[in-house]
């Protein structure tokens, strides 16, 4: 039987140079270590965390670059989450090859393969049997809001602004390079995001942000 893969075509001709490019690294950043103000950037990040989580409807539109053993694929990433559902959606714009991940409480649906829909109950399970690609998908859901992921344990560091700078959890490394300005009551939110565990690495560059205005 064949196996097959959605990534492999994003990987010619280095899809998104912009996106496999390396931008500012957090490597030989300053983190903050004065206990008074790393208490005082918990603090924000607990009230950023908090608000953020009553804003379960949002989205993003930005980069991603992939790699797994020597081998690697960049495209499109458009994110649209409600509560606890979500679609994500990944294009190579030269190729013109797509897939879509569709997870809500019943499970995850995979379209887009050439060998037809795949579905199954855990997303990032899902995509690994059909892609070989370790990608936490649901931590993702977090991380990429700059905030740990909920019912994990983990560490985390920031940088001498106050901002998150780095979290380990479950084995990932996190490292947050760049953040976007406030916009209006909107806290900052990450635009560079690398997440590694072992060989696996994800490398995420978000262009635009969208938050629902509220409860």
């Amino acid at each position: 039987m064949k196996t097959w893969h959605v990534l492999p075509a994003l990987v010619l001709l280095g899809l998104l140079a912009g996106c496999a490019s390396r931008g500012p690294s957090v490597a030989g950043q300053a983190s903050l270590t004065d206990p008074q103000a790393l208490a005082a950037a918990q603090a924000g990040q607990a009230t950023r965390s908090a608000w953020l989580r009553t804003h379960p409807q949002w989205s993003f539109q930005g980069r991603v670059a992939i790699s797994q053993n020597g081998k690697g694929g960049n495209g499109r990433m458009d994110w649209q989450q409600d509560g606890d559902s979500y679609q994500v959606s990944l294009s190579a714009p030269i190729t013109r090859q797509s897939w879509q991940l569709h997870v809500d409480p019943q499970g995850a649906r995979l379209l887009g393969l050439e060998g037809g829909e795949r579905s199954g109950p855990d997303a990032a399970a899902l995509l690994q049997a059909a892609t070989g690609w370790q990608v936490p998908v649901q931590a993702l859901s977090d991380w990429a809001r700059g905030m740990a992921a909920e019912g994990m344990a983990g560490e985390s560091r920031y940088n001498l602004q106050g901002q998150l700078q780095h979290l380990q959890q479950q084995g990932w490394q996190v490292d947050y390079a760049e953040w976007l300005a406030p916009q209006g009551d909107q806290p900052a939110m990450p635009r560079r995001i690398e997440a590694a565990r072992g060989e696996a690495k994800v490398r995420l560059i978000i262009d635009q942000w969208s938050l629902e205005a509220g409860p």
